[in-house]
């Protein structure tokens, strides 16, 4: 899936992902390939997302929103932390 973190100060990641792991207000969820489409709020904690080449980057965010398209993509608004 097509993976986009933006910050107000820059675009954080762009690029395909095997999973998105974060922290809700309904509790901690990972977003696979085709997940449903979501709109949800972002706790503060770590957004972990896993490349396709099983490796792993951590953004650290006290805050934001995530939305699950119908197009198999992913965008977070984030406030880093």
């Amino acid at each position: 899936m097509r993976v986009s973190i933006y910050s107000l100060k820059s675009v954080l990641y762009d690029d395909e992902a095997a999973s998105v792991n974060c922290q809700t207000e309904a509790g901690e969820i990972t977003i696979l390939d085709r997940h449903a489409p979501l709109i949800t709020v972002l706790k503060p904690g770590t957004i972990v997302i896993t490349n396709s080449s099983k490796k792993d980057q951590y953004f650290n965010v006290s805050g934001g929103f995530l939305e699950v398209g119908t197009k198999n993509t992913a965008k977070l608004i984030v406030k880093e932390a």
